[in-house]
């Protein structure tokens, strides 16, 4: 795959996508939103591919937010319709990927990268990581899942606290929040991801699909979570992977799973 705003590479059945736009500090515009859903779209179709790490180029930012420039003299319907497709194509698509992708967040997730990186299924920071949500200091709301995911992850006063200060917060203090799963330095960031994702790609790709179908079940309104695990709990059992699982668990070696 060849993009203008992407790097895409692979490490064994690890894919990492490099958001490439380092004179914008990474920001999204239109493009890079569609060269995104690509990117996924086409790593999530590929076997070979088990977990995929999503990062920014540089040593100063994730993604610095969105361009503003884009949509600066939008209207109201333009505004939402920037946010329905936003949510369509990238947000909603990443949190519902079979494939788990796991943001390493390398400096400023500010704006749409925060809720880039929130959509990922987790997070690692690096020490100098800086997330915000400044989206009120310009007159407006978050309107890529912010005001939905980070209560989710933080608790609702934490979220509102973020919201409305229009602050940033450090990597350490995102882990203390949950916000982030792991800080590390910098120039381990991604060869801590990859580590997380080897211990992922030892497992079911099946079995995992059928989790994060039944994790988020639990965040989307008139879903009830519970039933959607019973659902994919019974699927299993009718999978090549719960064969391969189990025949090896009985005969005490690792699984070869597909």
């Amino acid at each position: 795959m060849k993009f203008e705003n992407l790097i895409i590479d692979k490490k064994r059945n690890i894919g990492i996508i490099t958001i490439n736009r380092p004179s914008k500090l990474n920001a999204l515009n239109k493009a890079t939103i569609e060269e995104l859903h690509i990117a996924f779209k086409v790593l999530n179709k590929n076997i070979e591919i088990k977990t995929i790490i999503l990062t920014g180029s540089g040593e100063k930012a994730f993604v610095a937010g969105a361009d503003i420039s884009e949509f600066a003299n939008f209207n109201i319907e333009e505004g939402t319709e920037l946010a329905r497709k936003g949510h369509e194509i990238l947000f909603n698509f990443v949190q519902n990927l079979e494939t788990p992708v796991i943001a390493a967040i390398n400096g400023f997730a500010l704006g749409g990268g925060l809720e880039l990186a929130m959509a990922a299924h987790f997070r690692v920071a690096s020490i100098n990581a800086k997330m915000g949500l400044p989206e009120v200091s310009l007159g407006v709301i978050p309107g890529y899942g912010g005001t939905q995911r980070l209560p989710q992850l933080v608790g609702k006063g934490k979220a509102m606290e973020m919201i409305m200060t229009a602050s940033m917060i450090g990597a350490e203090e995102a882990k203390e929040w949950g916000l982030v799963n792991y800080v590390v330095d910098q120039s381990e960031l991604i060869s801590f991801c990859e580590k997380l994702a080897e211990k992922i790609t030892k497992n079911s790709s099946v079995a995992i699909s059928a989790a994060i179908k039944a994790i988020n079940a639990n965040y989307t309104n008139g879903v009830n979570g519970f039933s959607v695990e019973i659902e994919q709990f019974g699927i299993s059992f009718g999978t090549n992977d719960f064969k391969e699982g189990t025949t090896a668990f009985l005969d005490k070696r690792k699984p070869n799973f597909e």
